[in-house]
């Protein structure tokens, strides 16, 4: 199977103003895959017409999933793939990992590739370099590079692999330094489009579209994609009136409540899911579930809003 998208027309994708959504991955209540389900998720979620879709991305749990499991659920999103709705697989983990799941991601047919931080050890820039390098070069797929925790790709380093690999079509930023953002856009400008990728990114989305960065990905449209995509529509449209009701009436305090335990950008919406009748399981180690308490605030703040 071939991809639906070369790499340039993932980059003109990615270059027009859209919200990416993240399926969360589906697993049993004693943990083990549940992957029909999870392929059910993949159908719904494209249903709502997002930007495009990261298959066991961070908010898929990425680091928690088997090779094997990655391989599944990246089969079944493909099977599930709407027409107009790219299917973007994740890579991770080590260098060698990351170059396996690229390839494996190209035989299946994905739209593209998002990588993600390599795991645990922080990195020179020379050494960021080098990984994202050995990655753009086992595919000709699209690859999208994710900005976050010990992976921060400088402007100089992103202009040298712009300059070498055709295919790095995206950058998505997951740390919110603006001096380094505007040093990369001013550098790159059109060529390399750029992604908000903030925790809650619907916090951030003003600031990102001030400084023409409109396009961003959120773990809410998950669990409540009409009013996920109403927000964004209110963002883009630059509507404040709407964009401050709907900070004051849910996002604010979704915010708060996802900043009671690390790992709860994952845990909170993922419980999302349940409370809006989609369950999608449990998290896995090393992440945990929000406490009954915190259940119940979110299903208040999605009961304020959900029927609208």
């Amino acid at each position: 199977m071939t991809s639906s998208l070369s790499a340039e027309a993932f980059r003109r994708h990615l270059a027009e103003p859209g919200l990416l959504g993240f399926p969360f991955t589906d697993f049993e209540a004693d943990g083990r895959l549940a992957g029909e389900r999870f392929q059910s998720r993949v159908d719904w979620m494209a249903s709502h017409r997002p930007a495009a879709l990261v298959i066991a991305g961070g908010a898929g749990e990425y680091f928690s999933l088997a090779r094997d499991e990655r391989t599944e659920v990246l089969e079944r999103a493909i099977e599930a793939r709407t027409a107009g709705v790219p299917m973007v697989a994740s890579a991770g983990g080590a260098t060698v990992d990351a170059v396996d799941a690229v390839r494996t991601a190209e035989r299946l047919g994905a739209d593209g590739v998002l990588l993600l931080p390599p795991y645990l050890a922080e990195s020179s820039q020379q050494g960021i370099e080098a990984h994202i390098a050995a990655v753009c070069a086992a595919t000709s797929l699209g690859v999208i590079v994710y900005g976050r925790a010990n992976c921060k790709p400088g402007a100089d380093t992103l202009a040298r692999l712009c300059e070498r690999f055709p295919n790095l079509v995206g950058y998505k930023d997951g740390l919110g330094d603006m001096e380094a953002l505007w040093a990369i856009r001013t550098r790159l400008g059109e060529r390399l489009p750029i992604l908000n990728g903030m925790p809650t990114a619907e916090v951030y989305a003003c600031a990102y579209g001030g400084m023409g960065i409109p396009s961003y990905s959120s773990a809410v449209f998950g669990f409540l994609p009409a009013y996920a995509l109403e927000f964004f529509d209110a963002a883009v449209q630059g509507r404040l009136a709407d964009v401050e009701r709907m900070m004051r009436e849910f996002y604010v305090p979704y915010g708060r409540l996802r900043a009671r335990q690390p790992g709860y950008a994952v845990s909170l919406p993922k419980a999302g899911c349940a409370l809006v009748g989609r369950d999608a399981g449990p998290v896995r180690p090393p992440l945990s579930d929000p406490s009954p308490e915190e259940r119940a605030a979110l299903a208040a703040l999605i009961d304020a809003v959900a029927d609208r």
